[in-house]
């Protein structure tokens, strides 16, 4: 509830910075789900998602909630329930991007030598579950996705909570206002000036990579934060990847476009140490 108290005082969140990631396609390789969960149901992930959009288009459902209902559905008919242990098993099976896995340590040291506390924030319309299971999930304050509750067996019974293209943008106000839960509505839409709000999207950051990122990449950027948009480097030459970056572009939608190579030298961490400089710059940083 609320932000932590060693955040309590101006002076402390005059330093504090963040960079906000979505998970899949963006930190990761592919939807996560691909990787651990299908695999072991024998589930076609074309079919899946392609049944997924359908049943939305015909029943008029919300995307989001059929995919993870088509998940309970698939998994009751195999006899194989849903835990949150087995979807944190899966989570170990998911492949980063290169660079992913020391990247925290070197962008905080970065911004620790600029007089800036560099916090980082998931918010993915992905399994919660998963990401959970995923090897860098101590690296986030907090994680924002989708995820299931549980009976008394321990077993997945319905979606709890499902975070969509225009749900995005009401967690990137909760990072704002320092409301790290998914419950609590009335402090979201409370009004609070913005010299205090416990971190400004004019020191915020936001990596993404897909059409549900668009409407968070636009905010993040007309709010006075930064928005980057990532691809995967080894599908350079998929069309439609590359016409959504063209897209990105000239909608004015994003800052930057790069590589989601996580390495040291990246293209990607020469524009987000160049960022984390200008944060620095605003607060009274000098070389």
């Amino acid at each position: 509830m609320g932000y932590d108290a060693q955040y309590d005082t101006a002076e402390q969140n005059h330093h504090r910075t963040a960079i906000v990631y979505d998970f899949d396609g963006t930190l990761a390789r592919g939807n996560v789900q691909e990787h651990g969960f299908f695999p072991d149901l024998a589930i076609d992930a074309p079919d899946f998602w392609q049944g997924v959009d359908e049943f939305a288009q015909t029943r008029d459902c919300e995307r989001t909630l059929m995919y993870l209902w088509g998940m309970l559905q698939e998994a009751k008919r195999r006899n194989c329930p849903i835990t949150r242990a087995s979807l944190a098993r899966h989570g170990a099976k998911v492949p980063l991007f290169p660079g992913v896995d020391d990247w925290f340590g070197r962008m905080n040291g970065y911004a620790r030598d600029r007089n800036l506390n560099l916090e980082h924030y998931v918010i993915s319309s992905g399994n919660h579950e998963i990401i959970e299971g995923c090897a860098i999930y101590h690296q986030f304050r907090q994680v924002f996705a989708s995820k299931y509750l549980y009976d008394a067996a321990g077993e997945a019974v319905w979606p709890g909570v499902a975070i969509n293209y225009t749900t995005k943008t009401q967690y990137l106000f909760r990072i704002n206002k320092g409301i790290l839960n998914n419950w609590d509505d009335h402090r979201v839409n409370r009004w609070l000036p913005m010299e205090e709000r416990p971190l400004p999207f004019t020191r915020m950051i936001f990596i993404g990579d897909g059409d549900t990122d668009i409407p968070s990449m636009k905010m993040v950027r007309y709010q006075g934060g930064f928005s980057i948009a990532v691809f995967d480097p080894d599908r350079r030459e998929d069309e439609k990847s590359q016409e959504n970056v063209y897209r990105l572009i000239s909608e004015d939608r994003v800052n930057f476009v790069a590589p989601a190579d996580y390495r040291a030298g990246s293209q990607l961490e020469i524009i987000v140490k160049g960022i984390i400089g200008r944060f620095a710059r605003d607060i009274g940083y000098r070389e």
